[in-house]
């Protein structure tokens, strides 16, 4: 049967739509299927792109390899070879990120939408002066600090600078040509009743453990955008799917001597971590979040699979590719979106991140605020539940900062306990939560300040019994 002009774009009457490279032939172009459930679909031209680009787009953020002695994913090889390439204009480059998000919220007049807004787009021209200052080597007053100005730029502003954009190139691979359709009709029953969000959520969730949290955030934007995901369900994702990547927590293990115990340590932490989860979407403020799409772009719910599930999953995955956008035209969109994303993220860092390290580093805020969690500490048993608490609390300015607090104490419970707590806590000031003010998602700063204390003091409540038992 002849696929009926109805069901054909205008662009896919000329030779090669769907894809600026390649054209197909009739077979692939013309024809229809039956679905699973009973419906008729046209046959997407260009199958096999669900195939290829899938099995790219994975590989390149989920596939470890070895190359010049250094084991990590392709994508962060990509970002040390356009370091590389950029070599001292590397700074420039960020520099040149963060003078577009500075001067972009003025320009498009968004700094007039709310205090928030007004407030991040006034201490972002701090982040601009700290850019230009870091860009050119010097560090006046604190920001000499080894850990605050150095650590700030080098740590955080450049690799999160680079990697959103140089990661969107390969992004659009998986969220736009039926991957994620294909992957979350299979997990629907695990994610929707435990999780509360669709089966396509999975891929934000392992982008973070393999990659980054901010590339993760930037499916979790864009899908969301898309009508794809409800304000609720982004908002789950990104507070509690969002992690630092395992690369990072070998950093944090290795800081804490927990590296002979290292698969215990990754594994724990992934399932404390999405067991937190499971709790916090079931009680404020997660509960409270409104479930309806962003504003003014129909809602696109993932339906909800019966019968045959494979076969469901290959027919949501052909009907996204149907609607799939060209190689050029669906990795620009998302190109751009990374640019944009990480322009708004990196000011914060250097602003917001900054104010948080100063406040830790020089002021007893934290040990104030650590008194919050002795209580946790002590119910559970840890050793010098004082400095336990403070090591909690001091996360929230920077996850890496607990594991320092507590590094080289004699208790391997109460180090093990604190390094699961800094990567579950997930909501940390320095980069995270500017990386999530920096989108559309729909979660505030108190929210967000709320459900890292929920978080922390659920992670020690679990992981505390559970270090003493395994260690």
């Amino acid at each position: 049967m002849t696929t009926p002009d109805s069901l054909a774009t205008p662009d896919d009457s000329r030779p090669g739509a769907g894809d600026e490279f390649f054209t197909g032939s009739a077979a692939d172009r013309a024809g229809s299927v039956i679905c699973a459930d009973g419906s008729e679909r046209a046959i997407p031209p260009h199958r096999w792109r669900f195939l290829v680009y899938s099995v790219v787009g994975l590989a390149m953020f989920f596939a470890s390899i070895e190359i010049g002695g250094t084991s990590t994913i392709p994508v962060d090889h990509v970002l040390t070879l356009v370091q590389w390439v950029l070599g001292p204009l590397v700074p420039w480059v960020v520099v040149a990120l963060v003078l577009l998000g500075t001067i972009r919220p003025f320009i498009t007049g968004s700094w007039r939408k709310g205090a928030l807004r007004t407030c991040f787009a006034v201490v972002n021209v701090v982040g601009l002066v700290v850019a230009v200052c870091a860009a050119a080597g010097y560090y006046p007053g604190p920001l000499a600090n080894p850990d605050i100005g150095p650590f700030l730029w080098e740590k955080l502003a450049i690799p999160v600078g680079l990697i959103v954009p140089v990661g969107a190139v390969f992004l659009a691979l998986l969220i736009n040509y039926g991957l994620m359709e294909f992957i979350g009709v299979l997990v629907q029953p695990i994610m929707r009743p435990v999780w509360k969000v669709p089966g396509r959520a999975a891929v934000d969730a392992v982008a973070s453990f393999v990659g980054s949290y901010s590339l993760a955030l930037l499916i979790t934007d864009k899908v969301y955008r898309e009508g794809r995901y409800t304000g609720r369900e982004a908002s789950i994702i990104a507070t509690g799917f969002s992690t630092v990547s395992a690369t990072f927590m070998v950093i944090v293990a290795s800081t804490l001597d927990l590296m002979h115990h290292w698969t215990l340590y990754f594994f724990l932490t992934l399932a404390v971590t999405f067991a937190v989860t499971a709790i916090t979407v079931r009680i404020p403020p997660l509960r409270g979040v409104a479930d309806v799409p962003v504003e003014g772009v129909e809602h696109a719910p993932e339906p909800v699979a019966h019968g045959n599930r494979f076969a469901h999953a290959w027919d949501e995955a052909m009907r996204a590719l149907a609607g799939a956008p060209g190689l050029v035209r669906g990795t620009w969109s998302t190109v751009k979106d990374g640019v944009l994303m990480s322009s708004a993220i990196v000011p914060s860092i250097l602003s917001i991140g900054l104010a948080g390290l100063l406040l830790a580093t020089y002021t007893p805020v934290f040990d104030l605020l650590g008194w919050l969690f002795v209580p946790f500490a002590f119910v559970v048993g840890l050793p010098d539940p004082a400095l336990a608490g403070k090591a909690a609390a001091v996360g929230i300015a920077e996850m890496f900062l607990p594991a320092t607090v507590v590094a080289g104490h004699e208790s391997e419970v109460l180090r093990f306990t604190i390094g699961v707590t800094a990567v579950s806590q997930i909501i940390f000031f320095s980069a995270l939560v500017p990386s999530i003010l920096a989108t559309s998602i729909p979660v505030s700063v108190g929210r967000l300040v709320v459900l890292w204390f929920e978080r922390v003091a659920l992670t020690i409540l679990i992981t505390a019994p559970l270090a003493h038992l395994l260690l």
